[in-house]
């Protein structure tokens, strides 16, 4: 079963000519799950190619606009397509209050949304052998991660062996792939163990929203695939990072190293934050780090199939103007950061 996170808003706080804000798609199998919904997020979808799916659940990490205002466009698009499913929307205490505040605006819809407010550590989503868990994370408002983690798989199936065994093909060979003991026509018993491996891993990716490094990130990201881990600030601002509760890219190496983790994403980069030097300052703490732009994908495969990949996206060509004047290079990024 294939297993994706397609980046939609990766820039902190407001978007830039190249960055959206946050919103991050995680796809597996036919499931399509949202983990914040920045503005324009719906104009995110379409961009990237993958169009406004029908998503399944959307998770809020936290109650700044950042994160939530696409809220408003796309369930009112929703709306006009004539979705009729309910829309379960999972976030932190205060999640109820502030829809009912967007109301007004959003309008009618022909579909309920079913809003499930978190308090604490706690499962969120299982279904078809997989689990999102809600972590509690260290953000200036209350705010959580969530991490995705997929039961272990029965271990390979060794066909030669059953065989040589005098194991029949068809339902024995299912049984004993289900953990069953058979028995065999000339009466001898076959154990699952004497045929089928040892279980094998399922995948763990994590996604932090807005935090500072904190224990309860760290024991979530434990030996995860992917840790998606917020990187708004370079070392340089450390001081600037403790005081509004983000990280920098160097915490979040830092934290994905001790944890074991196969493969570190930063995003919420400030547009004071370049990506080269984000990974430079991570990669001295983690092993494999990247950092992907709006519309990456990062492929996790599992785990005796390789290592998470990063693919990047076909760049969108931009018009092209005659300036009518020009601006001094480094201005762009002298724009604030508005909840830092």
């Amino acid at each position: 079963m294939d297993l994706s996170i397609t980046f939609l808003g990766t820039s902190a706080s407001v978007p830039s000519a190249g960055r959206g804000t946050s919103a991050t798609l995680i796809s597996r199998g036919g499931a399509r799950w949202l983990v914040d919904c920045g503005e324009g997020t719906q104009r995110q979808l379409l961009r990237s190619g993958l169009g406004l799916v029908d998503l399944d659940m959307i998770f809020l990490t936290h109650m700044h606009g950042d994160h939530y205002l696409g809220l408003i466009g796309l369930l009112k698009t929703y709306a006009l397509r004539g979705r009729e499913r309910a829309l379960p929307l999972v976030g932190p205490e205060g999640l109820s209050s502030r829809m009912s505040l967007l109301q007004p605006v959003i309008g009618r819809l022909p579909f309920a949304v079913d809003v499930h407010e978190i308090t604490g550590p706690e499962p969120v989503l299982y279904e078809d052998g997989v689990g999102i868990r809600a972590f509690p994370t260290h953000h200036s408002i209350a705010s959580f991660g969530y991490a995705l983690v997929e039961e272990e798989r029965p271990g390979t199936f060794d066909v030669e062996a059953a065989r040589s065994l005098g194991v029949p093909e068809g339902p024995m060979f299912g049984a004993l792939q289900r953990g069953e003991i058979i028995t065999l026509e000339s009466g001898d018993t076959v154990p699952p163990e004497a045929v089928v491996g040892p279980a094998r891993a399922g995948r763990r990716v994590i996604l932090t929203g807005d935090t500072a490094p904190s224990s309860e990130t760290l024991d979530a990201s434990r030996g995860a695939g992917v840790l998606v881990h917020e990187a708004t600030f370079l070392h340089e601002e450390a001081d600037r990072a403790r005081e509004t509760r983000h990280s920098t890219a160097r915490d979040a190496g830092t934290l994905a190293a001790e944890a074991g983790v196969g493969m570190l994403a930063l995003t919420h980069l400030s547009m004071r934050t370049p990506p080269r030097a984000a990974r430079e300052e991570a990669s001295r703490e983690a092993l494999e780090v990247v950092v992907p732009g709006d519309f990456d994908q990062i492929d996790v495969p599992f785990p005796e199939r390789g290592s998470p990949r990063l693919r990047r996206a076909v760049k969108i060509d931009r018009p092209t103007f005659v300036a009518a004047s020009t601006v001094a290079a480094g201005e762009v990024d002298s724009v604030s950061d508005v909840d830092l």
